[in-house]
């Protein structure tokens, strides 16, 4: 059987659209997912919307299934004693839970062709960790649930620029002390 022309063309066009779809999905696409972090010495149990008991250990952070609404977690020390019973509502399609309500940043960062962003950065306001005055205004958090970010915790900034035209921004949550490394090797102001 011979296959004409426009048939070979249309087999290579739906081969390279699969491809291109694969390659998007495996390596570019963003994943969007919900973390509950600890970064206390600590081992907390914890439910979800009275779902099964989870544990995690000083330093870990565990993936888990969140619905939009309205949600309820119960958080136990290590002696399974109960710390706290509470709610929280999940508007996004990721975000971060602080169950030991530790102190978190929210850092945002600019992205675009020609960007001053010295001149950006040294606009914000600053604020005040420790004493000391942090320029680009990273916001506070230290409660229980937040969904105010573009990255989690266990993610990094694109490194590179992907076709922005105009100056956008993307947000990303630290851990109070990834923060604070990340400032001192990213703003380097002379």
């Amino acid at each position: 059987m011979k296959i004409s022309a426009s048939t070979k063309g249309l087999i290579i066009s739906v081969i390279t659209v699969l491809v291109a779809f694969g390659i998007y999905n495996f390596f570019l696409a963003k994943k969007n997912y919900y973390l509950v972090d600890n970064p206390t010495e600590n081992t907390f149990y914890f439910t979800i919307n009275n779902g099964k008991e989870n544990i995690i250990s000083a330093g870990q952070k565990v993936h888990v299934d969140l619905k939009k609404g309205k949600n309820e977690i119960k958080v136990f020390d290590g002696q399974k004693k109960l710390l706290y019973d509470s709610g929280f509502v999940v508007n996004k399609n990721r975000g971060l839970l602080n169950i030991a309500h530790r102190d978190y940043y929210i850092n945002e960062q600019f992205y675009g062709y020609g960007l001053n962003k010295d001149s950006l950065i040294a606009a914000r306001k600053q604020t005040n960790i420790d004493g000391k005055l942090y320029l680009n205004a990273p916001v506070h958090f230290n409660k229980l649930y937040t969904d105010a970010f573009y990255y989690n915790i266990d993610e990094k900034y694109d490194g590179v620029v992907k076709n922005i035209q105009k100056v956008e921004s993307r947000t990303k949550i630290f851990r109070k002390e990834d923060f604070l490394n990340y400032y001192k090797e990213y703003y380097q102001f002379k």
